[in-house]
């Protein structure tokens, strides 16, 4: 784990992200993401935990400049400082979208789809993929069929480095390929993607996004839709690299097993918006008090030895994941809380609580602790 400067600029700094989609069949947003605020320092992984439809992809969408489905709204900043680059992702965006109200009701949404997408890759043409790079959830679908696994990475390579002739390029894409631990990438290299299994087009991916050497590896469920066997030998390699390269990370993840062992620090989303953020061993630790009730449960409902050795009962969380259209006014876990006293039950029903600093850089948005 990384000493964390308190006092350096933030490799990437998320301010009141808000990504919206607009439903015209209910003529309301659908809140996908909503106040985001995170921060992530060079050299460390941040670890973001939720269900699904929590926001968690969508955040990291909105980060590669890859929300595009119109109509839409994505405001906030995004602000990205490396060595070669310091940009406001969102800087200009909001006058590609007209809202139409009236009496404080949106009654329409326009947006110029082109525009917005034209100034978007103004903007990320030169950061996607070599400044910041994703390794998306599932392998096969994100490599190009009609291509072979080496040829995509070359290209990548020969796109976003120095390494422009073809030799040069077929030797770096060997050399990561050995990296990630494919065995025989000389063969590889020329093999397609469906003649890989998922465990091997995932290493490829690794591959490809790490050939660039970006500043920010955002990993998006790297090990959903592989087995079990599969997925432990990811996680290691993750591992690995993240001791030998100590690549700045966002990894996303519902296993809270594998945030546990590659994270430094964790944002706990629910409802679109972060409930819990800061160092891993504070929030996920079963020993830790001042847990966020979400957090709490979550942590409660991983299976453990003893519920499979004694065939018990799993524990759940009750209720429904919240409906991102009808955002309550209280807290948005309220209706699924089991730690709501009297003293609180009417703040929690009518107010939403800040996120607010309970320890060192441990922040929790719940009104248990601030009463």
């Amino acid at each position: 784990m990384i000493e964390r400067m308190t006092t350096a600029v933030p490799l990437l700094k998320i301010e009141d992200l808000r990504t919206y989609f607009y439903s015209q069949s209910k003529q309301a947003f659908i809140r996908s993401v909503d106040r985001v605020n995170l921060d992530i320092a060079a050299g460390e992984t941040l670890g973001v935990v939720g269900e699904s439809g929590s926001g968690k992809s969508i955040t990291a969408l909105s980060v590669m400049g890859l929300i595009s489905d119109g109509p839409g709204v994505i405001s906030g900043k995004i602000e990205f400082t490396s060595d070669r680059v310091k940009k406001n992702f969102l800087e200009d965006l909001g006058g590609y979208v007209m809202v139409k109200k009236r009496e404080s009701m949106i009654m329409d949404v326009s947006k110029d789809v082109v525009g917005w997408e034209q100034h978007s890759e103004r903007v990320m043409s030169k950061v996607r993929g070599k400044e910041i790079a994703m390794i998306f959830q599932n392998p096969k679908s994100s490599l190009n069929p009609f291509m072979s696994v080496g040829s995509q990475i070359s290209e990548a390579i020969q796109l976003h480095t120095e390494f422009k002739d073809n030799q040069e390029a077929r030797e770096r894409s060997l050399y990561w390929l050995d990296r990630v631990k494919i065995d025989s990438p000389q063969l590889r290299y020329d093999n397609y993607p469906y003649g890989l299994s998922g465990g091997m087009c995932q290493r490829a991916m690794i591959a490809m996004a790490l050939a660039c050497e970006p500043s920010l590896l955002i990993a998006d469920e790297p090990t959903t839709g592989l087995d079990a066997t599969i997925q432990s030998k990811i996680v290691d390699l993750l591992a690995e690299l993240k001791s030998e390269l100590g690549t700045t990370t966002m990894l996303i993840s519902h296993d809270i097993s594998i945030i546990s062992r590659l994270s430094d620090r964790v944002a706990v989303m629910y409802g679109g918006t972060v409930f819990e953020y800061g160092p891993t061993k504070d929030v996920l630790s079963t020993a830790f008090q001042s847990q966020h009730p979400y957090t709490s449960a979550l942590l409660a409902s991983i299976p453990t030895a003893r519920n499979i050795t004694e065939k018990g009962y799993f524990q759940a969380i009750e209720g429904d994941v919240l409906d991102t259209i009808n955002i309550p006014e209280g807290c948005r876990f309220f209706a699924r809380c089991t730690r709501v006293t009297d003293a609180i039950k009417e703040k929690c029903e009518h107010r939403e609580p800040d996120l607010r600093e309970i320890a060192q850089e441990h922040k929790v948005r719940c009104w248990l602790y601030f009463e």
